[in-house]
């Protein structure tokens, strides 16, 4: 296949529990990366990122559709109707949400879905790339032309979330594909937003044009030392080049 990734997930030294889930699997000769982000302030995140882990991955593995996008498109739907039901036949679950992103790579194409604050990032050459946009209140504000991206930043409301996986007024997820050029050092990063809101893009672009057995380390010394105020988690996915 010639893809190698490397993965892990933190509490991180201010939060009692890790929130965070993620998961990698080899599914019809590609790799399925996810990363989900329970969101703070609701009943047990958690639960609903595992379990978002888990119906993604069930749901995309299990499917005919032969169209990649949309079977992850359709996975993240499967995911929210599950914490959904989940959650309406437990009170201590019920309200429970989660962040979730998803990249599936095969055959040199990327097909990625997305819902929340967590990001899919893409190093290609020497030049990082958002690959997602953050469904927040301070990019909302951005879009809006009230913010500019250094203000949005530093805002205390950066962590409001305007869509996620386990809302009753759940909309479609963020979906698309884009095709890679293997002869060219790229790699895929999905984390949550307890390394972005950390590292800005010049430093999430020098971790990643390190060695795959230098990232981890260099992952948990640069979010240690801003003091890790979240859990944080990732998955880098590389070409190997």
């Amino acid at each position: 296949m010639g893809i190698i990734y490397c993965a892990g997930s933190q509490t991180g030294s201010k939060r009692p529990i890790n929130e965070d889930s993620v998961g990698v699997f080899e599914v019809e000769d590609g790799i399925l990366a996810i990363v989900c982000d329970g969101i703070g302030g609701k009943k047990a995140g958690d639960v609903a990122s595992k379990l978002a882990v888990s119906s993604i991955s069930s749901y995309f593995i299990s499917s005919n559709e032969s169209d990649y996008s949309v079977r992850i498109k359709n996975a993240l739907c499967f995911a929210n109707d599950e914490i959904l039901k989940t959650g309406a036949s437990d009170f201590n679950l019920e309200g429970m949400a989660t962040t979730a992103d998803s990249l599936f790579i095969k055959n040199g194409i990327a097909y990625w879905g997305h819902v929340g604050d967590s990001r899919i990032y893409m190093l290609n050459g020497d030049e990082i790339y958002h690959i997602t946009k953050d469904h927040s209140l301070v990019q909302k504000l951005v879009d809006d032309g009230l913010l500019t991206q250094s203000q949005a930043e530093r805002h205390p409301n950066k962590n409001i979330i305007t869509r996620a996986v386990g809302d009753d007024n759940f909309s479609e997820p963020d979906f698309d594909k884009l095709k890679l050029d293997m002869d060219v050092n790229w790699k895929f990063l999905l984390c949550t937003d307890g390394i972005s809101s950390v590292l800005n893009d010049n430093v999430i672009s020098s971790v990643l044009c390190e060695d795959m057995e230098i990232i981890q380390t260099k992952i948990i010394e640069l979010v240690e030392y801003q003091g890790s105020p979240d859990n944080y988690s990732y998955v880098v996915i590389s070409n190997g080049r």
